[in-house]
């Protein structure tokens, strides 16, 4: 992809956060930007912020018929879907062994299950454009971590999806390139969370209070569209991290040590 003029680009949660940073960065550069949000109110918001630059369509990424109507939509005014961002999202605080069956399934269905869904509906529109799927993921897609209950379990499922994607579509065209960002600076990045007595202050925190430098959510915007021109597997930022999951395959006694001595869990 030499040129982002003319180009469609849809992301899906992309009225906040990474996504919104995305959809602010692809309009800049030139492409036509469709973001697809539950929250009508943040979707005039963003349509406000760019003057009408960025498209807002109202849409469930967790209902089948919702995504179907919405990807109609934007064919039907565009033409066209060049790049699919799968960028929706949430995480909790807790751990692992202390979280239901239910909330397990939640937090799948929400993190990875979207996905697939929006994934299933686009796919013939980005074989004949021989465009780009992007899933948005996390440094937790790759490794664990404390106090990440069901987001890492949710997490992990977007790198074999991405993967077995990868090895299906390449034959037709279609690139697939998986984002695995660390936490990004916001507005809210001091406690997000609450969190029961059993856990320290350091797990309200980004990651968990994982000791990390906070991304600039614009700057990895760029870097991902840099990816996606360059027609990428894998985003992993920061790239250190990269000799981390290496080393876990390897070793995972020490990765875990590494890991350990990564995170705050001080009360």
């Amino acid at each position: 992809m030499c040129s982002w003029n003319d180009k469609v680009v849809v992301i899906t949660g992309g009225t906040s956060g990474i996504g919104k940073a995305l959809a602010l960065a692809s309009q800049l550069a030139g492409a036509q930007t469709v973001v697809l949000a539950r929250n009508a109110e943040r979707l005039q918001e963003i349509a406000d912020q760019t003057d009408g630059g960025v498209r807002g369509i109202h849409a469930d990424v967790t209902d089948e018929e919702s995504i179907a109507e919405a990807v109609k939509q934007i064919i039907a005014e565009f033409g066209r879907i060049d790049v699919w961002v799968n960028n929706v999202g949430k995480s909790c605080r807790g751990e692992a062994r202390n979280t239901s069956v239910e909330t397990f399934r939640d937090f799948i269905d929400y993190n990875f299950l979207t996905a697939v869904r929006c994934t299933n509906t686009v796919l013939p529109h980005l074989i004949r454009s021989q465009g780009s799927l992007v899933n948005i993921g996390s440094l937790a897609s790759k490794t664990g971590g404390f106090y990440m209950g069901p987001y890492t379990a949710s997490k992990f499922p977007l790198t074999g999806y991405s993967h077995q994607l990868r090895l299906e579509l390449e034959s037709d065209g279609v690139n697939v390139l998986l984002v695995c960002p660390g936490p990004v600076t916001r507005r809210d990045s001091g406690p997000r969370y609450d969190v029961d007595d059993n856990l320290p202050q350091s797990a309200t925190q980004p990651a968990g209070g994982v000791k990390l430098k906070r991304l600039c959510p614009d700057r990895l915007a760029q870097k991902i569209l840099r990816a996606i021109e360059r027609r990428k597997a894998e985003l992993v930022v920061p790239g250190s991290a990269k000799w981390l999951f290496a080393l876990s395959q390897i070793l995972p006694r020490f990765g875990d040590w590494i890991i350990k001595r990564k995170f705050n869990r001080s009360q």
